[in-house]
């Protein structure tokens, strides 16, 4: 019975949220705030269950880490930003979180795409592998390309700088194409998975 009431709230919930492709419309509102609420919900539980509990909470209360409670006291400095006379506090804390937020964004960036850069300088060898060199040339060409595309400090209205910078935005234009597709199959994706839920564990039309 439980199940049944499940695949019912679900499927309700599921064509509120896809009414939206018809117009807007109350019952597609108040699913939109209902997600968004459980949504929030959940969140504050796992920051709960999988950060504060056991990398805060635990080292404070069980295992006598009492200098633990000074992470409260400064975090709690954020809600002096609603204070006009104290938001010089929380302005002084967001500035100490965003500083060191960038360094640990720069040491990921610079652990992630140095080591691919370093790989898009590839050898043109055709030997022992004619696909291999060949795959090689392409990529030299498609990134001096793009590269020259970018190059704004000489002109490039003469060959064969003309001819690079042109391939070269032929080139994004492909790459951001394919991000595009990709994007829009990941959203059939999960209309697919939608529809199948709808037409096979809802009202059971179609069977697998």
């Amino acid at each position: 019975m439980l199940e049944v009431v499940v695949t019912w709230l679900a499927a309700i919930a599921t064509l509120g949220i896809y009414s939206i492709l018809y117009k807007e419309n109350p019952f597609y509102r108040f699913f939109e705030h209902l997600f968004i609420g459980l949504g929030l919900g959940w969140t504050i539980f796992a920051v709960w269950k999988d950060i504060l509990h056991p990398k805060w909470w635990t080292p404070m209360v069980v295992e006598g880490r009492w200098y633990w409670i000074f992470a409260m006291i400064i975090g709690s400095l954020y809600y002096f930003i609603f204070s006009p006379r104290f938001a010089w506090m929380a302005r002084l804390v967001i500035s100490t979180m965003m500083g060191l937020t960038a360094g640990l964004v720069f040491k990921s960036f610079a652990a992630i795409y140095i080591p691919q850069i370093e790989a898009s300088f590839r050898a043109v060898r055709f030997s022992p592998s004619l696909a291999g060199g060949l795959n090689n040339l392409l990529s030299t060409l498609i990134l001096l390309s793009v590269l020259i595309y970018f190059l704004f400090t000489i002109s490039q209205e003469r060959q064969p700088l003309s001819t690079l910078s042109k391939l070269g935005r032929w080139f994004i234009m492909l790459g951001l194409g394919a991000m595009f597709g990709s994007t829009v199959m990941a959203r059939l994706s999960l209309f697919i998975d939608r529809l199948t839920f709808l037409l096979h564990d809802w009202l059971k039309i179609i069977r697998f």
